[in-house]
């Protein structure tokens, strides 16, 4: 007595056993299909600088001066309910011990520079991240934003500008590697 198949099957079901092969070919895929999902996220959660957490410009930032190329400062980038915010963590070479934000307007004005919000309100639109502003605390200017990455996530581009995109200037922030 023969075995039933489903009738699609039976070009590929014949009797030099494609079907067995098309079987191993089907776990085959279900395997890798299975460690994706289950093992690749976990991995993922434990390495800060998997392919994933680089698609994304949470994390640690080096600023560079767009004059002089040297670094600036450490700024942390984070998310909360799908938005960025970035906050000063640390400043290189400042011109006072502990500086102020004394050209800052409103509740920021006299504020530690360290510690400092200077980023907020940008959402993913696409590849990047639009609608947003910053804080140039040497001067005490808002301007809207726009940030992208480059180099695999390793660059951040930040495009600070009043009005349209077009006036302004892009500044490179450098990742900070892992420990």
């Amino acid at each position: 007595m023969s075995r039933w198949q489903p009738p699609f099957l039976g070009a590929i079901a014949n009797r030099s056993g494609a079907f067995h092969l098309l079987g191993r070919m089907c776990a085959s895929i279900l395997f890798a299909a299975l460690y994706l999902f289950s093992f690749a996220p976990a991995q993922t959660a434990l390495n800060p600088h998997s392919p994933t957490l680089l698609a994304s410009p949470v994390g640690q930032w080096k600023t560079v001066d767009d004059v002089n190329g040297k670094i600036k400062s450490i700024v942390q980038i984070r998310e909360q309910n799908g938005v960025l915010y970035g906050t000063i963590e640390k400043v290189f070479n400042p011109p006072v011990p502990h500086p102020l934000c004394i050209h800052c307007p409103g509740p920021s004005k006299n504020r530690p520079v360290i510690g400092l919000q200077i980023l907020w309100g940008l959402r993913k639109h696409g590849g990047k991240w639009t609608g947003g502003e910053i804080l140039d605390p040497e001067i005490g200017k808002f301007y809207r934003c726009s940030v992208t990455l480059e180099d695999g996530g390793k660059t951040l581009l930040l495009r600070g500008y009043i009005g349209f995109s077009l006036f302004g200037r892009t500044q490179r922030w450098l990742r900070v590697a892992g420990p």
